[in-house]
C-alpha cells in the first residue's frame, strides 16, 4: 500500500485553495463538481495530495486537536518568518524534541492542525 491523499471537508473552497497555494506552497492539481452543492479540489506537492471537499449545504466540520497534517520544510526559521509575513498565527512552538527535529503548528482556514517540520 502507498498513501496517496487525505480528505478535508472545508467551508469555503476558494479560501482553502488560496491558503494551500499561497501559505503552504501546494499547487491545485484538479478541481471538479462532486454532486449537488459539492465541489472537490486536490492540492498537490509531490505524490501525496490533500483532497478538499466543499458542500455548501453541509454543517461545518469541527476538527479540534486532531487530525494533524505534517508538512516538511528545509528551514524552519524561514517558514516561521513566512507565516508571520502572511499573517498566519503560529499556534504553538517551535519545539525541538531532539537535535534533528524542529516543528511548529499553524491552523488552516477550517482549524486543521498543520505541523510544519524541519528534519536534518
Amino acid at each position: 500500500m502507498k498513501f496517496i491523499f487525505s480528505t478535508l471537508h472545508v467551508k469555503n473552497l476558494e479560501e482553502s485553495i488560496q491558503f494551500y497555494e499561497n501559505i503552504v506552497g501546494m499547487k491545485l492539481a484538479r478541481r471538479f463538481p462532486g454532486g449537488p452543492h459539492t465541489e472537490i479540489a486536490f492540492m498537490a506537492d509531490g505524490p501525496a495530495e490533500i483532497e478538499l471537499i466543499c458542500n455548501t449545504e453541509a454543517e461545518p466540520v469541527v476538527y479540534g486537536e486532531c487530525p494533524s497534517l505534517g508538512l516538511s520544510v528545509e528551514d524552519l526559521d524561514q517558514a516561521m518568518e513566512h507565516m508571520k509575513e502572511q499573517g498566519v498565527e503560529i499556534v504553538s512552538g517551535p519545539f525541538q524534541p531532539n537535535p534533528n527535529t524542529r516543528f511548529f503548528f499553524i491552523h488552516d482556514p477550517d482549524g486543521v492542525n498543520l505541523e510544519i517540520i524541519e528534519k536534518k
